[in-house]
């Protein structure tokens, strides 16, 4: 599903990333974290696809939700079991949208 997004702007966080085979409780957490974010201030919505490589997009309010969640206590232990478990390889990156449109034909 895509994101309800307000108008700019407002910040999207690209996660993209490479799993390793171990994946034991990966669903599990990954589940856990999207449920968690959706209750943080400023969260807004998020996207996420997985075939070679997964990239997960959230949308926050402010750069200050955003740094906020990255200091959340469960998303710091997740984010250290993905660096132990579950990815190979990893990047974030934080962008400003300031501007965006969109086409739905279900509409």
């Amino acid at each position: 599903m895509i994101a309800s997004t307000p108008d700019p702007p407002y910040y999207a966080v690209i996660f993209s990333s490479l799993k390793e085979d171990d994946s034991v409780g990966y669903a599990e957490m990954a589940q856990r974290m999207v449920h968690l974010a959706t209750q943080q201030p400023g969260f807004i919505g998020v996207e996420s696809a997985r075939q070679d490589i997964g990239i997960t997009v959230s949308y926050w309010k402010d750069r200050k939700s955003i740094r906020q969640w990255k200091q959340h206590i469960d998303h710091q232990l997740a984010q250290k079991l993905g660096r132990e478990r579950w990815y190979s390889h990893y990047k974030t990156r934080i962008c400003k949208v300031e501007f965006d449109y969109e086409f739905n034909r279900l509409l």
